[in-house]
């Protein structure tokens, strides 16, 4: 059978992690999508890779025999990729929100004028993929939001953090207040980021921060909708939901019926310059990130 990289991604991570739940969460991906996926892969090889249980996946004979091989194959596509970036001369970079990236766009332009033979591709994920590209292999590097499912297989720089508040309807009775207690949000509705399936799927590091999981003495959280892109989140919090955001949202994205509180009683978000450890380095890309990196950190 003819097979993608992504069955190959799919498959080393369930056999790394033992489970579906926490393969999925690695990929950002449902777990109904990733067992479809994984059921798919079987189906074409002829042969069961995993053996199901209660206690989570266990790799068959078949399936060790696959595991030992496919690293090799995964780092041999990976390698081709990068290699032919180089040849073309094209560095991506991925990111999710505006705000975070600030000046980057006027950092990409200077590199262009300094190094016309690279061509600089500014990628935008939505929400159901927090690594901006990087865990999918589709970008050199990427702006991202800490913390988030899978970072610690990257090398990663922290370079600011930014305040969060809350979103509300502007109807709701603590639109006016000057500054919200956290507190006082406990029993709300949020927006939780996903990928659009039940609420839970993608549990993670991600989804918990922007919760505020650790803020809320274990107080259960209310999930009122889950989203991946900024027109559905506001749109959730319109509809009566909340949502917690960071202090940029103000200067990128609007709607007439949501307002933007501060919270007090909540840690920051941070904002870093993540890319894939153990890589040969491009001096192109190196020259790109640290100019994007000294740009950011003076945000």
């Amino acid at each position: 059978m003819d097979l993608d990289t992504r069955l190959l991604r799919y498959f080393a991570a369930v056999a790394e992690e033992g489970s579906l739940t926490g393969a999925a969460e690695r990929l950002f991906v449902s777990q109904p999508a990733l067992t479809k996926q994984i059921r798919r892969l079987e189906d074409g090889l002829g042969v069961r890779l995993f053996a199901r249980s209660r206690s989570g996946m266990a790799l068959t004979e078949a399936g060790r025999e696959f595991a030992s091989r496919v690293p090799a194959l995964l780092d041999g596509w990976d390698e081709a990729v990068q290699a032919t970036g180089r040849a073309a001369r094209v560095l991506r970079l991925g990111f999710l929100d505006a705000g975070a990236v600030g000046g980057v766009p006027e950092v990409i332009a200077e590199f262009r004028r300094a190094q016309p033979q690279w061509r600089v591709e500014l990628r935008q994920f939505d929400w159901s993929d927090p690594s901006a590209g990087l865990a999918r292999g589709e970008v050199d590097a990427a702006v991202v939001r800490l913390p988030f499912p899978g970072q610690e297989r990257l090398t990663v720089r922290e370079l600011f953090v930014e305040e969060r508040g809350v979103l509300l309807p502007a109807r709701h009775p603590l639109a006016n207040s000057e500054t919200v207690e956290f507190r006082e949000l406990a029993d709300e509705p949020f927006v939780a980021a996903g990928a659009g399936t039940e609420a839970g799927v993608e549990a993670g590091a991600w989804r918990e921060h922007w919760l505020a999981t650790e803020e809320r003495d274990g107080h259960p959280v209310r999930v009122g909708a889950v989203t991946s892109r900024p027109d559905e989140w506001l749109g959730a919090v319109a509809g009566g939901c909340v949502a917690l955001a960071p202090a940029s949202v103000t200067r990128f994205y609007s709607h007439p019926d949501v307002v933007f509180r501060p919270v007090s009683g909540v840690s920051p978000s941070r904002v870093g310059l993540a890319r894939p450890r153990g890589r040969t380095h491009e001096a192109a890309l190196d020259e790109l990130l640290e100019a994007i990196a000294q740009r950011l950190s003076r945000s």
